[in-house]
């Protein structure tokens, strides 16, 4: 998907260089939905069960701060907001990095 792949770019001299991915600020919305988690649960396996996507697991961990960066293991008993308009997230995402 176009979040995973870097984006290769070259200089006016034609160094080649990686772009790095810029990720949105996800605002509140009345349709979020709020979650206790429980021993064994990922990030990428609850992303599966809202967006039937586990690659989407990134859209969770930013909506949160309360969870360690980079890890798909949220602390047993963290409250995780999902936002639950996964489309408008991605809009989003294209829009930062000009896609």
């Amino acid at each position: 998907m176009r979040y995973n792949k870097p984006t290769l770019r070259l200089t006016s001299s034609g160094n080649r260089y990686y772009k790095n991915k810029i990720y949105p600020s996800i605002p509140f919305s009345e349709t979020d939905v709020y979650v206790i988690t429980t021993s064994g649960d990922r990030l990428d396996n609850i992303a599966y069960s809202y967006y039937r996507d586990a690659e989407l697991w990134w859209i969770i961990s930013i909506a949160n701060n309360n969870i360690t960066k980079g890890s798909l293991f949220p602390t047993p008993g963290t409250q995780l907001r999902i936002p639950v308009d996964a489309d408008y997230v991605l809009q989003l995402f294209d829009a930062e990095n000009n896609i």
